[in-house]
């Protein structure tokens, strides 16, 4: 199996910074691309960012020039660092990985952080 761990969620004023990072752990894997994801309340799961292993970054229009999504391809992780953080990027950002698990192209994801934003 492949585990995501994801940390760095929390309550911020608007107009701060947070950072969020994931993990993937396991074995017989390897990672094709990481994104992250959000869903508010009563929306439906949106994709937030996605970088492939080669470092191609792309963003929802929502984000673009506030959020940076980074990979360490080494630790198989991947990061959000999210700046100019305004109450509607409140949300549970959920970190996604396509990989391939024993021969077998699959999608795991990690359980979920809160992300707060106050106005």
């Amino acid at each position: 199996q492949v585990q995501l761990v994801e940390s760095g969620g929390g309550l911020v004023q608007s107009g701060g910074s947070l950072r969020l990072s994931c993990a993937a752990s396991g074995s017989d894997f390897s990672i094709v691309g990481m994104d992250w994801y959000r869903q508010a309340p009563g929306s439906q799961r949106e994709l937030v960012a996605a970088i492939t292993n080669g470092g191609y970054a792309n963003y929802a229009d929502s984000v673009k020039g506030r959020f940076t999504i980074s990979r360490d391809n080494a630790k198989n992780a991947v990061s959000l660092q999210m700046n100019s953080l305004k109450p509607e990027d409140t949300a549970v950002y959920y970190c996604n990985a396509d990989v391939m698990y024993r021969g077998i192209l699959g999608a795991f994801w990690g359980q979920g952080t809160q992300v707060t934003v106050s106005s």
